[in-house]
């Protein structure tokens, strides 16, 4: 187990490169740059290539021989925090300057398909279906809610698919997940020891799930009720884990009267996470030259009720956040143009609403909100073996408040972080593909 954890570890520090959540909660859905084209609004109806795979694996039976596709997204967030009335458990101003917590992220996904006979055909996913990174100065007015968030999932999904009739198809697969989790948020040991803001600590919560990888399913289906319609269901179960790590609090002297009453020393942890399920139905028509796509798909994202981190250390009372996340809906439609054999256009359009009920429940962790996705992109064939698409998505997002009263990972004052983020996304995505 110690050398699948070291390896584990060391991919994760490799793709952690600040994992940004663009879609609801904590999802990462920049899994394809020929679906980013189209703002995902092709799911897995278009079946334009093996990413198909990780949307609905019954859809495979649309790529015929051996298909790889290797893709790289670039995701900019910004995520600028203006401070309008936080406040210190005792009631009196909460100092410290804004910060913008937004940092960049690359994700990496690799995905390929094979056609066995005319009805059987096998492939598999990599990628990263979740994530999040967040980081603010450590001195930020928001500090004692959260500094830096760093949270990563690497999936790798094995599917199989069988071509029952020229009308219907069915697939399904599996999931093994790998989950790294690191938290940091600034102490007010001043304030626990009645002067606010006087002395801070800071706490460093790290776990991930390398000892006990967690399974999930995934199944679709897909229904071709003439040559250039193709509709398309498909279903991914929630994924829970079990995370294990270690606590480290640095303390300032003045409050070593309370590390000898046993509390803030260094120990280890355990916490249960729930990844959500989902379903996705969606459809495409060709009309020859132009393709029409439309997607709408259901993240069941109340299993995320709270964050509850439990440690060794019996004295440490266990640090809850109450998240209350409500299931979430998001919108797309698309299209793609085809210039020629080896050109093609695409455009999309979504609509990705807010998992975070409101302000009470949004925290700097994540701020999450109702997106927008404004979608471009483009696709060559430079012969009939390579390809190249590329994909670019702006997100606006709308106002976001946050007015949160809550139990910060490692302090236990409940001080009041009150303001306005003022957020976008900017989003490229670039892919190789290979068909032989």
């Amino acid at each position: 187990m110690s050398c699948q954890r070291t390896f584990l570890s060391a991919a994760a520090a490799v793709l952690l490169a600040t994992a940004g959540a663009q879609g609801a909660g904590f999802a990462i859905i920049e899994n394809s740059a020929s679906g980013m084209g189209s703002a995902y609004a092709s799911g897995g109806a278009a079946a334009e290539d093996a990413s198909t795979v990780w949307f609905n694996p019954a859809s495979m039976t649309q790529i015929k021989g051996v298909s790889i596709v290797a893709a790289m997204n670039y995701i900019a967030p910004k995520a600028d925090f203006t401070n309008d009335g936080s406040t210190f458990a005792d009631g009196s101003p909460l100092t410290g300057p804004n910060a913008d917590g937004g940092m960049p992220a690359l994700i990496p996904t690799l995905y390929a398909t094979g056609q066995l006979t005319d009805q059987v055909f096998l492939g598999i996913s990599m990628n990263t279906p979740f994530g999040l990174g967040t980081k603010y100065d450590d001195d930020w007015v928001g500090r004692y809610h959260a500094v830096e968030t760093d949270l990563l999932t690497i999936n790798i999904n094995p599917a199989a698919a069988y071509k029952i009739n020229d009308r219907w198809s069915v697939g399904g697969g599996i999931s093994v997940q790998y989950v790294y989790v690191n938290l940091t948020s600034a102490i007010d040991f001043g304030g626990l020891m009645g002067a606010p803001g006087t002395a801070d600590g800071f706490g460093d919560l790290d776990g991930d799930n390398a000892d006990d990888l967690s399974l999930g399913w995934n199944v679709g289906v897909l229904y071709t009720p003439e040559s250039n319609t193709r509709i398309s269901l498909a279903y991914r179960s929630k994924i829970s884990h079990h995370v294990t790590g270690d606590a480290d609090f640095t303390v300032p002297a003045s409050a070593a009267p309370i590390v000898s009453a046993g509390l803030f020393k260094d120990t280890g942890l355990t916490s249960d996470v729930d990844m959500p399920a989902s379903a996705s139905l969606s459809a495409f028509h060709s009309f020859g030259t132009f393709d029409l796509m439309g997607d709408v798909t259901w993240t069941q994202w109340s299993l995320f009720k709270e964050l509850r981190i439990k440690y060794d250390n019996a004295k440490q009372p266990d640090s809850v956040t109450t998240e209350n996340y409500q299931d979430q809906w998001r919108l797309a439609v698309g299209g793609r143009y085809h210039v020629d054999k080896t050109l093609v256009l695409r455009a999309g359009l979504a609509y990705d609403g807010k998992a975070v009920k409101n302000e009470h429940y949004r925290t700097p962790r994540i701020p999450d909100n109702d997106r927008t996705w404004v979608s471009l992109g483009l696709g060559y064939r430079f012969s009939e073996l390579f390809g190249m698409d590329v994909g670019y998505s702006h997100l606006f997002v709308a106002e976001t408040p946050i007015d949160n009263e809550f139990e910060s990972s490692a302090d236990p004052l409940k001080h009041r972080l009150k303001g306005n983020y003022d957020s976008s996304v900017d989003i490229f995505s670039a892919q190789l593909t290979m068909k032989f």
